[in-house]
C-alpha cells in the first residue's frame, strides 16, 4: 500500500503552524485541508485529550458561527496524534489566507468565559473529558509562540 500524504512529511522537521494539507476536488468545489499544528511533533509533549476536546468544542463553534467563514467550515477536529487540529474549508485557500482567522480563533479561546458549548450529558458523548485552563493555556501559548510569529517556514511544510 501506498502511505497517504500526511506521512509522507517529515514531523522530524515540522514546527508548529498552518499548513495546507492537501486539496481535494468535491464535484466542482475545491476542498482544502489546513494542518494547524499547535505543538512540534515528537520534540514537544502531545496535548492530552481534555484540554483537546474542549478546543474542538470552542473551535467549531466559533468558526460555524463565524460571520465570513461559517457557510466555508466543513470540519475542525482533532489530529489522533494529539499534536494540532484539521481545518477542512470549502474553497481554494493557502496557508496564509487564514492566518488572521486562526489567531481569532485560538484568541476566542484563549479569552473565552463561562460554559463550554456542548459540554453536557444530552449534548457531548463524553463531556466530562474537558479542561478549559489548560485549552486556554494553550491557545494563548500557540498565539504567542506561533501565530504572532508566523514566517515562511511555518506556513509551507518542511523539505525532506
Amino acid at each position: 500500500m501506498e502511505k497517504i500524504t500526511s506521512f509522507t512529511i517529515n514531523h522530524l522537521k515540522l514546527l508548529p503552524g498552518i499548513y495546507v494539507s492537501r486539496k481535494d476536488k468535491a464535484g466542482e468545489a475545491v476542498v482544502t485541508t489546513f494542518d494547524i499544528r499547535m505543538t512540534q511533533p515528537n520534540y514537544e509533549p502531545v496535548m492530552n485529550t481534555a484540554e483537546v476536546h474542549t478546543i474542538e468544542h470552542l473551535g467549531a463553534t466559533y468558526l460555524r458561527n463565524h460571520k465570513d467563514y461559517a457557510d466555508h467550515v466543513l470540519y475542525f477536529g482533532p489530529m489522533g496524534c494529539r499534536t494540532g487540529f484539521y481545518l477542512l474549508l470549502a474553497g481554494d485557500y493557502e496557508s496564509k489566507d487564514i492566518v488572521p482567522l486562526m489567531v481569532d480563533l485560538f484568541t476566542f479561546i484563549r479569552d473565552f468565559q463561562g460554559e463550554v458549548p456542548g459540554a453536557s450529558a444530552r449534548d457531548c458523548g463524553n463531556y466530562l473529558d474537558m479542561n478549559l485552563p489548560m485549552a486556554k493555556y494553550l491557545a494563548g501559548h500557540f498565539l504567542q509562540e506561533t501565530l504572532f510569529e508566523m514566517d515562511e517556514k511555518r506556513l509551507n511544510y518542511p523539505e525532506d
